[in-house]
Order: C-alpha cells, then structure tokens, then sequence
C-alpha cells in the first residue's frame, strides 16, 4: 500500500524542522532537529531511524512546533530537553547552570589519572574539591568514576547547588559529595572545618566582562551571567583563588582549572606566584587551545 502523500512522516517532520531553524540561522540545525524530535516522541534515534516513515502523531504537533519556535528564538536545545551528557552520563541541565562542555570532559580525565598516580598506594584517598560546581558534572563525575574517593561541590548560586544535588541523586553519588554555598575558596579558610583539600577542580567564569555582548546569543541570552563573566579581563576568580590557596589549611596537591582561550599562560603565573609546584602543565582541547592549567605538587 503507497502511503499517504499528505500524511507528515517523521523522517519529514524532522527535515522540515531542520529547515526552519536553518533559515533562523541555529548553527546546528540538523542536530538540534532531531534531539528535539527524540526528546519530544520520547524514542532513540535507532527507533526513529528504523520509524522514520510512519506517520508523525497530530496530537504532537502543537509540542513540535513550540519547541522549534522556542529553539529558534535562541533557547538552547539542551535547557528545552532538560539535560546534557558529560562523560557518558545525562545532566540536569537549566537556565540556571552553565551547560557542561566537551572541553571539560577533559578536565575530569587528567584529574583522574593524575590523581590515581599520586595516590596509587596511599593508605587514604583523596578529598576533591568542585568550585562553581554549577550542574555539578565535575563532582559527580569524580565521584561516579572513583567511588572511594570524598567530595565537596561548592557554588554561589543556591539555585545551582539544588540542580547539582538532583544530579547527585539522579546518579546515585549524593551520599559521597558535600555541598556548600559560598565564593569560590572564601567558605574553605576555616581550617577546623576542612583540614585538608587534596585537589581542587574549578571550571569558573572566565569570558571578559566587554566580550559577553558578543557571545553566541544562546550563550549571551540564556546561560547564567554569573557562570560566564569573569571581570574586566576574565582573570578575576583564579587571582582570587590563587591568592586563597596559602591560606587553607594545606595547600592542595593537584590544582586543576579550566581557562579561556589565551589565559592558560596567565593563569600559570598567577599559580606559581602562590606557591612552590613541582609541575605546571596544560591540556589542551579538541580545538588545540591550551584550556586547562594544572598544578601538581
């Protein structure tokens, strides 16, 4: 039997919403076609490959067409989907958080095996600390991937610390991570309270305050300002945090900071200025942009 040429299929519902948000200049309009199409159909993309002709449900075509104007209005697809996947694992991701990044994938990878080198036979583990935890992907990573070790995810903003919390939970980690609300280093200084950090991983805002009008306008209009302005000339937080860093009980054995594009050597600096390291590296992302500055002591 031929199929109804006035029938919407699938496979057209997601070439047409492709289109549209081509033509509203979404970079990546395919993709983002069809993260909506799954999201909205609640199927995998096996499912739609294999289903791609059968006909799209009417009673989802008002949905379809308020997730494509709201993608085209600049929304990014994540915070419409409601999550992000950072290093195999699905985020809670919303307007309140930064997305996570691919970049930071690699973040938590060097952390993990650095860490796994120093404390290969030590009789204890190591205390890990996430500052600006956001969603929380960092901490919960750490934790997911290395369940021995202890974990503290501290943020700002209470609102992120509630999504972090959901993602812990979400992930089954929340037992294993202490959340606190604060500054960056400013709630550690209480050397009573927290007598040793062993590593410290931040992921903080770093774009220049003049740049964010030139951001992407997913980027500009809808992630949180406070994860993404790091002052004048996006320096301010690890100045802070280097500065902190003698003044916490123990100064960590693996500093390890994701950085803006032409910060990494800036960064350097202001670490070996605060303290004595036997190693400062960078790692490098996908683009070959040196992204992470780490110190190793």
């Amino acid at each position: 039997m031929e199929r109804n040429p006035s029938i919407l299929t699938l496979g057209e519902a997601r070439r047409r919403g492709s289109e549209q948000l081509r033509q509203a200049g979404v970079e990546e309009a395919d993709a983002d076609a069809e993260l909506l199409l799954l999201y909205l159909l609640d199927i995998s993309k096996a499912a739609l490959l294999r289903d791609w002709r059968d006909p799209f449900p009417e009673g989802k075509a008002d949905a379809w067409n308020e997730l494509l104007n709201r993608r085209e209005k600049g929304i990014p697809v994540q915070y419409l989907v409601g999550e992000q996947f950072f290093y195999g694992r699905a985020f809670e991701v919303s307007e309140a958080v930064l997305i996570p990044r691919p970049e930071t994938e690699l973040l938590a990878e060097a952390v993990l095996q650095l860490a796994d080198r120093l404390w290969r036979e030590a009789a204890t583990v190591p205390t890990v600390l996430d500052v600006g935890t956001g969603s929380g992907s960092l901490a919960v990573t750490l934790a997911a991937e290395r369940p021995r070790w202890k974990l503290i995810a501290s943020d700002l903003s209470p609102d992120a610390l509630k999504m972090a919390k959901r993602n812990a939970e979400r992930l089954e980690v929340a037992s294993r991570i202490r959340f606190v609300q604060g500054d960056l280093l400013s709630p550690f200084l209480n050397g009573e309270e927290y007598p040793r950090i062993d590593v410290l991983v931040s992921n903080p805002p770093y774009i220049p305050s003049s740049d964010i009008s030139g951001l992407q306008r997913e980027v500009r209009d809808h992630e949180p300002r406070l994860a993404l302005d790091g002052g004048e000339d996006g320096l301010n937080p690890y100045r802070i945090m280097a500065s902190q860093l003698t003044r916490l009980a123990q100064l960590p054995r693996i500093v390890a900071w994701e950085v803006g594009a032409g910060q990494a050597a800036d960064v350097a600096e202001l670490l070996r200025a605060a303290a004595n390291w036997d190693d400062v590296r960078f790692v490098q992302d996908y683009a070959g942009i040196d992204r992470h500055v780490i110190a190793v002591k």
